[in-house]
């Protein structure tokens, strides 16, 4: 398993996925036989230490989200082990999964989708106080006004339904009911991906801070791949339900090694086009393949640009290195090496820059509600 290199070597992980799998039947016969079925994870290992920002990355249908409920275990796996602070959570009761999940909370994408209209912003955030009894009845309205302005919105806004709340606004109470339960873990399923540059600013930000102050360990979700290079710690690249490649974020962006992670850094819509030359070498040819039928061996061989004779028969197993970097391609040595390092110095997107300069006006001003429209 892989560590952050800023992780003690005694730390025991927040979550850990062991062979974790995970199939859906697509089709049944007349008397309900699976006919076929999809394999959404496959032989997923990973590991999240306290205090670290672990990224998933990949391209839509990949199985990002899938994972991240499966670690969660809101669904559960086909194949596989999930621990979440060291237990054991693969078969375990719902009553025992539920005292676990405590530690452990989700972000989704559509915060207001995941807000009940009918409850007032108190009574969202109060929920989790209520189930877990954290606090004592006659405590919990002074606790949810300490959660509103620890994610800077104001105590007096508590009584409010989730449609008088701008999108950042919304997602902010998300994450204020997320913190209720004091979890040692939370899974950021494409948390700002529906916000505009300017508020995915001032959220990521919060989220940096939250973790400074209260140790919270983050599995951030995500095809941004700006957004992952400011906030990842390590990075995770997922292509058809499998891990391919898994680093720390310098790593991973300075010097990919599987062909996949090549292309996706190179796809970063950039101001400047770089030549159609090295555009040629690190794009993917043809159509993602079903993945009803992934191809045999290496499943990126029907895309890859590198590919060879071989690719078709060796398995995508992740070869892990000394310093943590692991990679599924057993011919990453014989790779142009310009490739990785030309995607290393690409100039950014104008949306990147404003999101950057955005992370550092907010770090320089002092803490205030938010207001937004």
């Amino acid at each position: 398993m892989i560590q952050s290199a800023s992780s003690a070597p005694a730390a025991k992980p927040i979550l850990e996925a062991r062979g974790l799998g995970k199939s859906f039947v697509v089709k049944r016969s007349l008397f309900g036989r699976p006919l076929a079925t999809v394999g959404a994870v496959d032989d997923v290992s990973l590991s999240l230490m306290p205090g670290e920002t672990l990224a998933i990355v990949g391209e839509s249908g990949c199985g990002k989200s899938t994972l991240g409920r499966l670690l969660m275990r809101l669904i559960e796996p086909s194949s596989g082990e999930v621990f979440i602070d060291g237990q054991d959570v693969t078969h375990a009761s719902h009553t025992a999964v539920r005292a676990q999940r405590r530690h452990v909370q989700l972000i989704f994408q559509d915060p207001y989708a995941s807000l009940n209209p009918r409850m007032t912003i108190a009574q969202t955030i109060a929920e989790p106080l209520m189930l877990h009894d954290i606090v004592p009845a006659g405590q919990r309205a002074r606790r949810v006004a300490e959660l509103l302005d620890m994610v800077g919105l104001r105590p007096e806004q508590a009584d409010r339904y989730p449609h008088e709340f701008s999108g950042g606004q919304r997602q902010r109470v998300v994450i204020a009911r997320a913190l209720a339960s004091e979890p040692k873990a939370i899974i950021c399923d494409e948390a700002v991906s529906a916000l505009d540059v300017s508020i995915q600013a001032q959220v990521l930000n919060l989220l940096k801070n939250l973790q400074k102050r209260l140790g919270i360990a983050f599995v951030f979700i995500s095809h941004d791949l700006g957004v992952v290079k400011h906030i990842a710690d390590r990075v995770a690249v997922m292509y058809l339900g499998k891990v391919v490649e898994m680093g720390t974020s310098d790593e991973i962006f300075a010097a990919p090694r599987h062909p996949y992670t090549r292309a996706l850094l190179s796809a970063i819509p950039v101001a400047a086009p770089p030549s159609h030359q090295r555009s040629r070498a690190a794009r993917l040819h043809g159509d993602l393949p079903s993945p009803l039928s992934p191809p045999e061996g290496c499943r990126l061989h029907t895309r890859c640009p590198h590919t060879r004779p071989d690719c078709k028969s060796v398995s995508m197993v992740l070869e892990v290195e000394a310093g943590g970097h692991a990679n599924a391609c057993a011919f990453w040595r014989e790779l142009p090496a310009q490739d990785a390092g030309e995607i290393a110095r690409e100039p950014r997107n104008p949306k990147l820059e404003k999101l950057f300069a955005a992370f550092e006006a907010m770090a320089a001003r002092p803490a205030q509600t938010v207001t937004e429209g």
